[in-house]
């Protein structure tokens, strides 16, 4: 299967067509299981052998996360596992549950998709040319490459409007550490945004956590 019918799948799936999305999980889910493991190490082998874990974050991320387009098959690999990494290391079950009140709360059109092909991006739609919505489907999924200490503390306070009081009382950490937090995660999640704006999705793989 090359990489033209990735591109392909992934457009049917945001069609609403399940078999593209089943093709999707056959083809590649095997793959993700097994890098995820080798990232996470020994200290969370025991929960990523649960196999069901793995393959339900991944669906949280297809049928919850923003609509997202790509023909390069080993960079669609490479998000997916970046991202379930990111859930599996923080709190899944919170940010699984934070990831479906986000879609249901503030959808985004049914029509919004971000095309993260590099010639796409970069030549055909610069970063100057992204309407509104597909700046939030950017930031959005910034957001999810983020690690969840970063994530949280950014939806907690751009999206639900906690004070940082309040933030930290529900981290359990104090005022300031809250506000610190928020300081250092907003240029990270900038940077991932300019990143995936850009076309440079390498660039925005391999800023670790």
């Amino acid at each position: 299967m090359n990489d033209e019918q990735t591109y392909h799948l992934l457009e049917r799936w945001h069609g609403g067509d399940e078999q593209a999305l089943g093709v999707i999980l056959e083809r590649d889910l095997p793959w993700i299981r097994k890098r995820v493991e080798e990232r996470c190490g020994d200290a969370l082998r025991k929960r990523v052998d649960d196999e069901d874990l793995v393959q339900e974050a991944m669906l949280e991320v297809l049928r919850y996360g923003p609509r997202f387009l790509m023909s390069d098959r080993d960079q669609f690999r490479g998000l997916m596992v970046r991202i379930i990494e990111n859930v599996i290391r923080g709190q899944h079950d919170f940010h699984n549950a934070l990831r479906r009140e986000l879609a249901r709360e503030k959808p985004l059109p049914e029509q919004t998709r971000i095309d993260l092909d590099p010639a796409a991006r970069s030549v055909t739609r610069p970063s100057q040319a992204l309407d509104r919505n597909e700046r939030e489907a950017c930031v959005r999924l910034a957001l999810e490459l983020l690690d969840h200490e970063d994530r949280e503390v950014l939806l907690l306070r751009q999206w639900k409007g906690l004070s940082f009081a309040d933030i930290g009382q529900q981290l359990g950490v104090n005022e300031n550490t809250a506000r610190m937090r928020f300081n250092r995660a907003l240029p990270r999640l900038a940077r991932q945004v300019e990143h995936l704006e850009g076309g440079a999705l390498d660039r925005a793989l391999s800023q670790e956590p």
